[in-house]
């Protein structure tokens, strides 16, 4: 799907013609026209030299969005653990949220993983490999405060907005709703803010941010969190091992040498030892 900073964000890109991708600003890349070596530390084979290329979909925060002219957030920072653990730097394009699911963009070899804030679910696994889980999430019921929805069992009836393909989507259809659906989670609460819907299941980290603005929270609130149980996972291509275990590697020692906290306070908040999911798949 987080503090969470404006929702809102300008994507500084350059639309590549072959695979029609938005090149975002990341982390600065080596500037050699892809001439360096494509096999990082551990014989990581690489889809571009000199570079961990990452797919991504704008915006999340705050787990990946535009922050002062570059890509940010606390996917971000994970993977750069990892991009430094290779001897690279890490560059990031911008995908439908679609490709997450089928994993189109990594067998075509546009990216060497996906992240993504995206759940791990038996569906996607046949698609694509994830890592270790490394985040713990809740949906959350954000409604407008003149509504009168009072918990999740208040929205029959009431136009209900969802993020397009994402696990909050699926959550309410599989509980008879017939949720409005929307490109981003961006979109999303903006649908809320106009009216558009009276109420959004969402991921809770991208509702905490949110609420943070003062307007926001004068007129919107969570009446319910759904624990779904879910856990979010960095994705690759199916069978490459190397990565998965440099991936695995990197949010093993964050969380054992107090990074992963420090990132965690950084981009969510005050941190919540359950949302830290067991490193072990």
């Amino acid at each position: 799907m987080n503090t969470v900073l404006a929702r809102r964000s300008r994507i500084l890109a350059a639309t590549t013609a072959t695979a029609g991708l938005l090149l975002v600003a990341g982390c600065s890349s080596d500037d050699d026209g892809g001439s360096a070596s494509k096999t990082a530390a551990g014989g990581v084979e690489l889809v571009k030299g000199g570079q961990l290329t990452v797919c991504t979909h704008l915006p999340y925060p705050p787990f990946q969005s535009e922050v002062d002219g570059k890509v940010q957030g606390f996917d971000v920072s994970l993977v750069d653990l990892a991009a430094k653990n290779l001897g690279v730097k890490q560059e990031i394009l911008d995908t439908p949220f679609e490709n997450f699911k089928t994993g189109a963009f990594l067998n075509a070899d546009q990216c060497d993983l996906g992240a993504a804030g995206m759940t791990i679910t038996e569906e996607r696994k046949k698609n694509v490999d994830f890592s270790d889980p490394y985040f713990a999430a809740t949906q959350a019921v954000l409604v407008d405060k003149k509504s009168g929805i009072t918990s999740f069992a208040g929205l029959q009836g009431k136009k209900v907005g969802a993020q397009a393909q994402t696990t909050g989507e699926d959550y309410a259809k599989g509980k008879d709703l017939d949720p409005v659906s929307f490109e981003s989670s961006d979109a999303v609460l903006n649908g809320l803010r106009t009216g558009q819907v009276e109420a959004v299941i969402i991921d809770y980290p991208v509702v905490q941010g949110w609420l943070k603005d003062t307007a926001n929270a004068d007129a919107f609130k969570v009446v319910d969190n759904l624990n779904t149980g879910e856990q979010y996972g960095f994705t690759v291509k199916k069978g490459n091992t190397k990565l998965l275990a440099a991936l695995n590697r990197a949010i093993t020692d964050a969380k054992a040498d107090g990074t992963y906290k420090k990132l965690y306070e950084q981009w969510i908040g005050p941190y919540d030892e359950s949302a830290a999911a067991p490193s072990a798949s």
